[in-house]
């Protein structure tokens, strides 16, 4: 069991990317840390073992954030081993891109299902174990605000619903001083924008005006100053951080 004056932080969708910088920047802030992952046991356990190495306390959780049974069992197992919970971050996403005449039914239900719905449910798992004066931070996308080519509706759509499901969210849970807000990270070097392969990412580099990507670790920095005491007056935001990619 963790000591009772650690805070816990759970991160939904965490094994990998923008998710393990979050996870890695929150455990070197202090806080015991569980993750999910869905699909990568080995790289969830790489980073469990390296951050219980370097002295932190670190859970994998394997769950869908497409099955509220999952979420809900990954909550019940973050309470049953670290015995509080102060910080959710929710940053499980999927994107599949295409055409509005050409996006088959099966990827617009899977994007709703773990972008809007399975964001909706993590929180509401979370919310009955949260301490006062806790935090929730969604991992949205700065294409809520700009796309800048075709084939991006259905994704775009799921995330300025979850832009949107902060400002109510942050409304309903302001009397208990909990904190949600939304981070919008622009193109960031993960494996995700790897696969767009050396066309993709110089057309994507062209349309940023600092004409780089972000490291993972940069979104986490703003998901921790988020996760602070100093950042209790900041809430229902969404925090866009893209290299002026949206301007």
């Amino acid at each position: 069991m963790s000591d009772d004056s650690r805070k816990v932080a759970l991160v939904f969708g965490g094994s990998r990317g923008i998710g393990a910088a979050i996870v890695t920047r929150l455990a070197e802030d202090g806080y015991a840390v569980s993750f999910t992952y869905v699909s990568r046991p080995d790289a969830a356990n790489d980073l469990s073992a390296k951050l219980r190495e370097a002295g932190g306390e670190a859970l994998a959780i394997k769950a869908d954030s497409a099955s509220r049974d999952d979420l809900n069992a990954a909550v019940a197992t973050t309470i049953d081993r670290f015995g509080r919970l102060d910080v959710v971050v929710v940053n499980a996403g999927v994107a599949r891109m295409g055409l509005v005449d050409t996006v088959p039914l099966e990827d617009l239900d899977l994007q709703l299902d773990v972008n809007v719905r399975g964001v909706f449910l993590a929180i509401q798992a979370a919310v009955p174990h949260l301490k006062e004066g806790g935090r929730i931070i969604t991992i949205g996308s700065n294409i809520a605000l700009r796309s800048g080519f075709p084939g991006a509706s259905v994704y775009q759509t799921t995330k300025a619903a979850v832009a949107g499901m902060v400002k109510a969210l942050a409304l309903d849970l302001a009397p208990r001083g909990i904190t949600v807000n939304n981070v919008q990270p622009g193109p960031t070097r993960t494996d995700m924008i790897s696969g767009l392969g050396n066309e993709g990412m110089d057309m994507v580099l062209g349309m940023v005006p600092l004409k780089r990507m972000a490291e993972p670790e940069e979104i986490a920095g703003m998901v921790s100053y988020i996760a602070r005491d100093e950042a209790g007056f900041v809430t229902g935001a969404s925090l866009t951080i893209d290299g002026g990619f949206a301007l």
